[in-house]
């Protein structure tokens, strides 16, 4: 979330030294530098949850998951984002300590001050990145995976995943049950009953 902006142009190279020692972590867009917020105990939930799962599946197969602190670059349109989730198999990015190029799968984990961002100006951002398959959001109060897959035609096709279905990422030929990843997550519709 976008909660302060420098007044300077700061340059990358500028940008990815800061970061090794700020207290804050900050995006970066286009020479400018964000704030960003903490999040709440069911983000992070869902977040830690789709972590280990990931993990587990993909340990062995040279993919790394990185979460909260592993920047993604995208170069073409000078952009720096921390995914909450991020999924690598290029053996190209094993050279860069701090960020990461080439990754096939990026999840975020919504919030109502990040939303539409998160949905509109950020996805056309990750967009930019050739080697990324899917592009995930999911809401931390109910049950809602959202998985946008860019088809072979270079489109992006939406396949949503509610209560008691099971989820699957092709990019990394993961599935598990909804249930999975929203494990130890108080949902808004369990507040009501």
């Amino acid at each position: 979330m976008v909660i302060s902006q420098s007044e300077y142009y700061i340059s990358p190279e500028e940008y990815l030294e800061g970061e090794k020692v700020s207290e804050i972590k900050h995006e970066y867009i286009d020479g400018q530098v964000y704030a960003m917020a903490g999040a709440s105990d069911a983000h992070v939930t869902v977040v830690g949850n789709l972590f280990s799962l990931l993990r587990n599946h993909l340990r062995g197969s040279g993919c790394r998951v990185y979460m909260l602190d592993m920047k993604a670059q995208i170069d073409v349109i000078n952009r720096y984002f921390y995914p909450d989730v991020m999924v690598n198999c290029d053996i190209r990015d094993r050279e860069f300590e701090y960020f990461k190029s080439h990754p096939c799968l990026i999840v975020e984990v919504l919030s109502e001050s990040t939303e539409g961002y998160d949905r509109g100006k950020k996805f056309a951002s990750y967009r930019h990145l050739e080697s990324l398959e899917e592009y995930v959001l999911i809401s931390p109060d109910q049950m809602s995976v959202e998985c946008f897959r860019r088809n072979q035609e270079g489109h992006w096709v939406l396949y949503p995943y509610e209560k008691e279905q099971e989820v699957h990422l092709a990019s990394v030929d993961f599935h598990c049950a909804i249930a999975a990843i929203y494990e130890d997550v108080l949902l808004v519709d369990e507040n009501l009953s």
